[in-house]
């Protein structure tokens, strides 16, 4: 790697990647108290996880200034574990899903996300807008006046800022000013510290403290796997979105198994699995990160935030994190996705209103991505059925078949349907596939049942214009070209 790589890589701008880095750890704190919350751990376990996720993955990672860190989608997973077992099989699980995850990459994983469509993108992106707005309503609701204002003066010093200077990003700015006038003031409002004790020590190397026996992998197997695709999938997820916005690329495979390093190093330094944040990224890119410094100071900084500030740190009020995420639940909503909807293909609309709405429903990432890959995928099944056709002409005593489109499990039952194997007089048909290919093996099996049907009445059967990778699956997987190949009891 050149030096002109190597930087455009780690620090296009070194000033802006320190900036963002240090909103984001700002930003960090909080959330990642409130998802060690959630998993029922001590707040050092989601603090610990954070520095050392957000860490190695700038080395690591495929996605330069992306930032990973504890999550609330993987918190929800763990609680169970947690509950039933202790933080010793926590730690084991960490370690478990980072092993999974790199096995992942090494797998080559990360490529399935051309499965993904533009429409259950779109949805996600939107749907985590939503969940990051309404995340910060419990800080506003009832809080009193003084929140409002201090929230509503957050977000005219985010927008109105940039402005007069773009020097410092403003979301940094507003932190410290309303930190500097609630301290000064003693205002008796919400504050980080509010949240949970901040640690006072470095996190310390150690293995899980449980038998390393088979009975321990039974129990934390599961989780391994649940929190391996969760962590997965928001870290793509997230990766090509940030593709987008920075328009640049990302390799989804090294992504993958950066993830699971990661997620080793956490769980032997105390940390619970995490996966990457799009709130936090989208801070980032918006402050001006765009390599990896930003993402590897963003997990120094926040662990010299709270071992060595942490009184300081414990003073910021809430109010200003949650006007700085306001900002990223805007800037991460596609509101050009309001404006297509009309304009769009329907299935395309239902496809990413469907992802938001499973999304939002249940909280779950993971649910509505797979609800938006399924849907996606019956929508295209549906639409290819359309473009298959069989014509036919007969001479004599023999029918061509022309047949045009794909054949795969979706058509291959209306291939198989649309001959006619009684047809009197007949002793011969062409089978003209020229312009048609075979997908899978429901295809193959289906144009095993035509030829051999025609067979078992009599009829010749000749095969032409098979193109040749559409040859080489039916010489693979097909039987009615092998000899002995009879018609199936039934079949007929």
């Amino acid at each position: 790697m050149t030096l002109t790589n190597l930087r455009s890589q780690w620090a296009p701008n070194i000033t802006r990647e320190i900036l963002a880095g240090t909103v984001v750890a700002l930003a960090l704190i909080p959330e990642a108290i409130a998802f060690s919350l959630i998993a029922g751990v001590d707040p050092k376990v989601g603090l610990y996880a954070s520095f050392c996720i957000a860490v190695i993955t700038a080395f690591a990672g495929g996605r330069p200034a992306m930032i990973s860190a504890a999550t609330g989608a993987m918190a929800l997973v763990m609680v169970s574990l947690v509950k039933e077992h202790g933080l010793g099989y926590l730690f084991a699980a960490t370690i478990l899903t980072g092993l999974l995850q790199i096995a992942a990459g090494l797998l080559r994983l990360g490529n399935l996300m051309r499965f993904v469509s533009r429409s259950v993108v779109t949805g996600f992106v939107n749907a985590l807008a939503i969940l990051i707005f309404l995340a910060q309503m419990p800080e506003l609701i009832g809080q009193g006046s003084t929140v409002y204002l201090m929230t509503a003066v957050g977000l005219g010093l985010i927008y109105g800022l940039p402005y007069l200077t773009k020097a410092v990003p403003s979301p940094l700015i507003t932190i410290l000013v309303l930190t500097a006038f609630s301290m000064a003031l003693g205002l008796p409002i919400h504050k980080v510290g509010d949240m949970g004790a901040l640690p006072t020590e470095l996190p310390v190397f150690a293995l899980p403290e449980v038998p390393f026996t088979w009975e321990t992998l039974r129990i934390i197997l599961p989780y391994a796997l649940t929190l391996t695709m969760v962590g997965l999938l928001e870290s793509l997820m997230t990766a090509a979105i940030l593709d987008e916005m920075t328009d640049t690329g990302s390799d989804k495979n090294r992504e993958c198994a950066g993830q699971g390093i990661a997620n080793i190093g956490a769980g032997l330094f105390g940390g619970m699995a995490g996966c990457a944040m799009i709130g936090q990224s989208v801070i980032n890119v918006s402050s001006g990160g765009r390599g990896r410094l930003s993402t590897l100071w963003a997990g120094v900084f926040l662990l010299f935030l709270i071992v060595v500030l942490g009184p300081y740190v414990a003073q910021i009020p809430m109010a200003a994190l949650v006007a700085v995420m306001i900002m990223v639940s805007i800037n991460t909503f596609q509101w050009g996705s309001l404006r297509t909807l009309l304009t769009h293909p329907k299935s395309s609309s239902v496809v990413m209103l469907g992802t938001v709405a499973v999304v939002v429903a249940t909280h779950d990432l993971a649910k509505g991505v797979l609800f938006g890959v399924v849907l996606s995928g019956l929508f295209f099944a549906h639409k290819v059925t359309r473009y298959f056709a069989v014509a036919s002409e007969r001479t004599d005593t023999v029918r061509t078949y022309r047949v045009t489109g794909q054949i795969f499990f979706a058509t291959a039952e209306a291939f198989h349907g649309a001959f006619e194997f009684r047809e009197a007089g007949l002793t011969g048909i062409v089978l003209d596939l020229t312009a048609v290919h075979f997908w899978d093996i429901s295809g193959v099996n289906a144009l095993d049942r035509v030829v051999l049907k025609y067979r078992h009445h009599g009829v010749a059967v000749e095969i032409v214009g098979m193109n040749a990778a559409t040859a080489t699956m039916v010489e693979r997987l097909g039987t009615h070209h092998k000899p002995g190949a009879t018609l199936a009891a039934g079949s007929h």
